[in-house]
């Protein structure tokens, strides 16, 4: 018989020792939507000043997208990590680090500007926020019954969609009315309000395992994971880094394979690895971390593309493209919490198979629409796919957790998380690639962005193709 490693003790319970009353319950659900909604209250409203924020500094599309990275790679890279901690040191503790941490970095971009400084406050941001979505798909899974986590995680994720119809209209009139800076207040007030939340209404639940001491974390593994992803997103858009043509730096490709080597080999051997290979076994979780992968990678592009697209193409105002958003968000909103609900019925794959059928279409659609077609049929386009991203993004969390045990749930959900928005990072990084080599060769921008839309649908159906094997 394996025996237990002397780093994780074999204490598999975070439940408290009462049943959880249903006013418990909201408590719970509410504590875990507030810092939810404001990590998107964050990223809608500054996909909105990405046109502001070009014009302001004068730089080019991979550029930009260089700003989204900078938020969403270090979120990334550290969701492991709290998702690792969590399931030794507390999860509501990590929480509350994590929150002040953003607002370090908030008040930052707040204060500055001067762009490299911006990168750093979006850099910071990430980390705090890091945090969030593993954490919570971790106590959503260890705290309510499996006949219930479908409601559950549909209610916990419509805050994002509920949020996001605030967020684009919110940043729009900020913008216009005071310019890209504002839109970094409102955030520092939901740090606040989450703060106290988080800690009046979160359980503090005992850890799955007694404190790991940090000289026995898996700190080599942190670092080479976090190598490996830096060297990948420099190699996929390298010109603002080495000068050298995106994928053609054959020094960042090697460095990229040779850390991802070395990742792979010390987590095999390491007693108390920061990612549990093992959970790959179970085929549903892997099959529906890279599912969320690509419907990330799906709505990364679209949040990248969509307000450089309908400025440069439809000449829309900044107040006029977080309206749209908001009408987005609200698509989402329609079939989130419904789709939960059908999950708890055997519903996942149909679900998720539509779900990424339909957004992948509408990438699909804007490909054929001609640059002088009313704004009213790309704005309607923009709302059905926000329809099908609905449809999966609860199930996801569902079907990738559901039998997954508490001992490792905060590993899992970490994982989970860091292949779910790995594909935000690829999204705008590749999107603001591919749409900055088209700029330069295409005869119109109209047809740059559709190089951009068709390439996207593909990607879009791969995981369509992906979701059907589900059980």
């Amino acid at each position: 018989m394996k025996q237990t490693s002397p780093l994780i003790p074999a204490v598999v319970s975070t439940v408290p020792a009462e049943p959880i009353s249903q006013w418990d319950t909201r408590a719970i659900l509410i504590g875990l939507m507030v810092p939810m909604g404001m990590t998107v209250l964050n990223l809608s409203m500054f996909g909105v000043a990405v046109p502001s924020i070009r014009s302001n500094f004068g730089i080019q599309a991979d550029q930009v997208a260089w700003l989204v990275t900078a938020y969403t790679l270090p979120f990334v890279i550290f969701m492991p990590l709290y998702g690792r901690l969590g399931d030794s040191l507390g999860k509501r503790r990590l929480f509350l680090v994590g929150i002040v941490i953003f607002f370090i970095g908030t008040l930052l971009a707040l204060l500055t500007n001067q762009l490299p400084t911006l990168i750093l406050g979006r850099i910071i941001q990430g980390i705090g926020t890091a945090g969030v979505n593993p954490l919570c798909i971790a106590m959503i899974s260890d705290l309510f019954p499996a006949q219930e986590r479908g409601k559950a995680f549909g209610t916990w994720s419509s805050t994002g969609p509920a949020a996001g119809m605030v967020a684009p209209f919110l940043g729009g009139f900020l913008v216009e009315q005071w310019g890209w800076w504002a839109i970094f207040v409102p955030g520092l007030l939901a740090a606040i309000i989450s703060l106290y939340v988080v800690r009046e209404r979160l359980p503090d639940m005992a850890a799955l395992t007694r404190p790991v001491p940090l000289r026995q974390f898996d700190w080599l593994g942190m670092l080479l994971f976090s190598a490996t992803m830096i060297t990948l997103i420099f190699y996929l858009s390298s010109r603002p880094i080495t000068g050298v043509e995106p994928l053609q730096d054959w020094r960042l490709l090697l460095g990229t394979l040779l850390g991802l080597a070395a990742f792979f080999t010390w987590e095999r051997r390491h007693p108390a690895p920061l990612i549990d290979l093992s959970l790959f076994a179970r085929r549903n979780f892997g099959r529906a971390s890279l599912c969320a992968l690509i419907r990330m990678y799906l709505m990364s592009s679209e949040g990248f593309l969509f307000p450089l697209y309908f400025t440069d193409i439809h000449h829309l105002s900044a107040g006029k493209i977080g309206l749209l958003f908001s009408l987005y968000a609200g698509s989402l909103l329609v079939t989130t919490r419904w789709a939960g609900k059908w999950a708890d019925r055997g519903r996942s794959r149909w679900l998720i198979a539509g779900g990424l059928t339909l957004q992948a279409s509408m990438m699909a659609i804007f490909t054929f629409l001609p640059g002088e077609i009313p704004v009213l049929f790309p704005a309607t386009a923009l709302i059905m796919h926000g329809l099908g991203a609905g449809f999966s993004l609860a199930v996801l969390s569902h079907t990738a957790m559901n039998d997954i045990p508490a001992l490792q749930s905060g590993s899992a959900a970490g994982l989970f998380s860091t292949l779910r928005f790995g594909g935000s990072i690829l999204g705008a990084t590749v999107g603001g690639v591919i749409l900055q080599q088209a700029l330069q060769r295409m005869p119109t921008a109209l047809d740059a962005y559709q190089v951009v839309f068709v390439s996207i649908a593909l990607v879009g159906f791969t995981g369509v193709s992906l979701a059907w094997k589900l059980r």
